[in-house]
């Protein structure tokens, strides 16, 4: 009988962010291996609609259970915040969004109760940063605003910390967040870590910026240890995405860090029926 503890987590997003799981997946978990499927061929997803949105994300999520992963995690916020839950609940293996533990890292860290949300416009339209942070504690006060450009300019390698057009949008989208008072401010799409520097130039040094990725690494190695799940002996890594591969190459280290190695492989996911 196959130890299930070795089978691979899956990971999924609309393109190329979601690494930056994958990236804090290799640094809490070194020995789970791991299977990634960036959606880059239709990316974004957070400017589409509800039921397209739904569609794509059971399509990526029928590949990862053809390649009899163990666990799912969604690492895309405009997924994490559309899926329904009764979907996800009654797949056959543990799945996991990004929202629920990144909102439980926002509030424990803010100061004043004062928490700003950044995400696409579906993200931040469906409110689902707003319930998972009231639901932890009702007084907050949240200033949400939709960013809409920067998963295009991470996409397309403007994240470096001097990109002045990267500079430029990120003041006209956070300067109302910054003026607003916030102390905490959840960087709601799994993009946004590769601008963290450009985000926290505009926010200021006082305020703590809430990395998904990260947060829902921590939940993950949580998950699979309260279960026994935990691969005791594995690392590798396989990389899947719906477009030209060479964008992958050239991107990928800059999301992945020092963790990079891997096969990479284009599919055409749009086969799926779901």
């Amino acid at each position: 009988m196959a130890d299930v503890r070795k089978k691979p987590v899956g990971v999924f997003d609309s393109g190329l962010g979601g690494l930056t799981a994958v990236r804090e997946l290799r640094r809490i978990l070194p020995h789970e291996d791991i299977v990634y499927f960036g959606d880059t061929g239709r990316v974004p997803y957070g400017t589409r609609g509800r039921d397209t949105i739904i569609r794509y994300a059971k399509q990526d999520i029928a590949f990862l259970l053809e390649k009899d992963v163990k666990f799912i995690i969604a690492a895309c916020g405009t997924v994490s915040s559309t899926l329904p839950h009764e979907y996800s609940d009654a797949l056959a293996v543990p799945y996991t969004g990004v929202v629920a533990s990144t909102a439980a890292a926002a509030v424990e860290a803010t100061r004043t109760g004062h928490i700003g949300v950044i995400g696409t416009p579906a993200t931040v339209m469906s409110r689902s940063y707003e319930r998972a942070i009231r639901a932890l504690r009702r007084d907050t006060t949240i200033t949400a605003a939709g960013c809409p450009l920067f998963v295009p300019l991470v996409e397309n390698g403007y994240f470096d910390r001097g990109n002045e057009v990267t500079h430029l949008v990120a003041r006209d989208y956070l300067t109302p967040l910054r003026d607003a008072g916030v102390d905490t401010l959840i960087l709601g799409c799994t993009h946004y870590p590769l601008i963290a520097p450009i985000i926290g130039d505009v926010m200021g040094p006082d305020v703590a910026l809430i990395d998904p990725g990260r947060e829902t690494a921590k939940y993950a190695k949580r998950a699979l240890a309260s279960s026994g799940l935990l691969n005791p002996d594995g690392g590798r890594a396989e990389y899947y995405v719906s477009d030209d591969v060479e964008s992958f190459h050239r991107l990928s280290e800059w999301f992945l860090g020092e963790y990079t190695g891997g096969d990479v492989k284009r599919i055409s996911v749009d086969e799926y029926e779901v």
